[in-house]
């Protein structure tokens, strides 16, 4: 009775962990496809915020391939500025919210492939 009791309750932590890993995959290419369609113009393709529409912004766009910069950066302050836009966490009013544009999974899915462009060098 209580190896059946034990073995149940290893399942349950067993399966909810798994089911904590699958809500955070992502999907690069459709990363990369979210990222060229809104982010490109000002971020640039290889995100160096050399994009065509960044040449009349100041500030410029964030170079995302600055490594020690980026890796300072947590997903959920990324998550905020794609989401809420750049003035909601003290950042250029320039970079507009997205929220209503990208759907929740593919913000994540633009922060894990912009994280990319920083290993890249």
């Amino acid at each position: 009775m209580n190896y059946t009791l034990i073995f149940f309750a290893i399942l349950i932590v067993v399966t909810s962990v798994g089911a904590l890993f699958q809500d955070k995959a992502v999907d690069l290419n459709r990363g990369k496809k979210v990222y060229d369609t809104y982010c490109a113009t000002c971020h640039g393709k290889q995100g160096k915020g050399d994009g065509p529409g960044a040449a009349a912004l100041k500030p410029k766009p964030r170079d995302f391939t600055d490594k020690n910069y980026m890796e300072k950066l947590k997903d959920d302050y990324l998550f905020k500025i794609i989401s809420d836009g750049g003035a909601s966490v003290g950042k250029s009013p320039l970079m507009p919210a997205w929220k209503t544009s990208i759907k929740k999974e593919d913000i994540n899915n633009v922060i894990a492939y912009i994280r990319t462009f920083a290993q890249k060098k």
